[in-house]
């Protein structure tokens, strides 16, 4: 998952792209992240209680996926921008960000 630095560095940048099959158009890309987000930790939270049936478990577990591409996505294009205002000569230079390379 993503964590918490990465999370507020492109919260504070302002960049999050809309993701898609929101219920409030109105909302602002940062917050219909945050509650994307806060809404998967809820069901990851809820499975591995273990009280769930086992539709309510494939239910929960097919929203989560659906959850996380779209957190990922958001994120992916946060870092995207990021590297683009980093350096904006090159924009084609960049690419999705890898914490894994140097």
């Amino acid at each position: 998952m993503a964590t918490r630095a990465a999370i507020e560095l492109a919260q504070a940048l302002g960049y999050f792209s809309r993701m898609p099959n929101t219920p409030d158009s109105s909302a602002s890309p940062v917050a219909e992240f945050e509650k994307s987000l806060d809404e998967l930790e809820q069901l990851v939270g809820r499975m591995e209680h273990g009280d769930l049936s086992l539709d309510e478990s494939l239910h929960s577990f097919e929203r989560g996926i659906a959850l996380y591409r779209s957190c990922q996505g958001a994120l992916e294009q946060a870092e995207l921008r990021v590297q683009q205002l980093l350096d904006p000569g090159a924009p084609e230079a960049a690419r999705p960000f890898d914490p894994e390379t140097p």
